[in-house]
């Protein structure tokens, strides 16, 4: 088992809290995370950050959530003590509001800004999946009733009831821009295909452009799982623990029954279905940061200015959307748990659109003249 250290702290050993001192802003600091990570190969075994409630927490967010979602509470975590500097029982909402403040400051320079919302801080949902980890951990410690913490300092939101007027409601500490997904082009695709080099990557491309798999879906299939003669996939883990089978075209298994007879080494003593084929690693699984690299790589290849595996899946949905798939048939292909999540490929898909507004413009002429509605029908 290998330990990995994220960077070294002020604590003089990574379990051990350091001894108080104020920082450079004059703020007296009494605790300073150190992120540890123990590998098994290519897997995380364990995320600690040298205090015993927050490694407890950690423990338990590892024992119920995907691995990714383990990593970025870790560092979230890691990132609001650094700034925060104290023991979780002495958080207070200032400590929140303070650490908000910082995590909105400009990165690199204030004439620098994203094109996308025009911040020169952190993005919006960067900055709320923080605040999710950390509400998270406060809540776990207020509900143990151990670890001093009696209440939440992570505030749900700003009340916005005014004087005189019925209801409630509260304005969120950190508003998220609803921006569509991007998704590729046909032309864009053709290219990208041409720009992979294997049977392997090419397949694994083909099952979330195909098949609008996640990617810890696509390297999570085994050999068990493919299900040729029917032409489907059993998803064992899909995201919070769903599984599913989802039908995906004919053309990804051409291309994986070539991969697996052609390129996949007979010696691999592991059951994925997608693994590594050079080097040291060749036969074992093939990690997310490898799926991420042979995108990359692809993606400067085709000159491409964005490439991610979420944009594949996002095409594969606004492409089925398009070819007059049932919104509820996408979200059983998806393994969404609320169809809200899929009504998002209602916007993608410009033809459903484009053919209600004509549909309704049509009606509402119509009434005005109804010879228009006649030529409409």
């Amino acid at each position: 088992m290998r330990v990995i250290a994220a960077r070294r702290s002020q604590c003089f050993e990574a379990r051990i809290r350091c001894q108080p001192y104020h920082n450079p802003q004059g703020v007296l600091v009494t605790f300073v995370p150190y992120l540890v990570r123990s590998m098994q190969g290519s897997e995380v075994r364990e995320l600690t950050l040298g205090h015993p409630l927050l490694d407890d927490y950690l423990a338990f967010v590892g024992a119920r959530a995907r691995p990714n979602t383990w990593l970025a509470t870790a560092y979230d975590l890691k990132v609001f003590f650094t700034v925060v500097g104290k023991e979780p029982a002495q958080v207070t909402a200032p400590d929140v509001f303070a650490f908000l403040k910082a995590q909105r400051a400009p990165r690199l320079g204030e004439r620098v800004v994203r094109l996308e919302d025009g911040e020169a801080g952190l993005s919006a949902r960067t900055i709320a999946r923080r605040l999710s980890s950390v509400s998270g951990l406060f809540a776990y410690l207020a509900a143990r009733g151990d670890a001093g913490v009696t209440r939440n300092p992570v505030p749900r939101g700003l009340s916005s009831r005014r004087p005189g007027r019925r209801g409630r409601g509260a304005v969120p500490l950190v508003r998220t821009p609803r921006t569509l997904p991007r998704v590729l082009g046909p032309d864009e695709v053709d290219v990208l295909l041409a720009a992979l080099r294997t049977r392997r990557d090419t397949a694994m491309v083909l099952a979330m452009l195909l098949g609008g798999l996640r990617r810890c879906e696509v390297l999570g299939l085994r050999l068990g799982d493919v299900r040729a003669g029917e032409r489907r996939l059993f998803i064992a883990d899909g995201k919070g623990g769903r599984q599913r089978i989802v039908p995906v075209s004919s053309r990804f298994f051409t291309v994986l029954g070539d991969y697996l007879d052609s390129e996949r080494p007979p010696t691999s003593v592991t059951d994925r279905v997608f693994v590594v084929l050079k080097g040291s690693r060749r036969g074992r699984p093939l990690s997310p940061a490898g799926l991420d690299e042979i995108l990359d790589g692809a993606r400067v290849r085709a000159g491409l200015a964005r490439l991610t595996c979420h944009q594949l899946r996002h095409t594969c949905f606004t492409r089925l959307r398009e070819a007059g798939m049932a919104l509820e048939a996408i979200q059983a292909q998806a393994g969404h748990a609320s169809i809200e999540s899929t009504r998002v490929y209602l916007h993608l898909a410009n033809d459903w659109l484009a053919g209600e507004y004509l549909r309704a413009a049509a009606a509402i002429d119509g009434q005005a003249d109804p010879t228009i509605a006649a030529v409409a029908e």
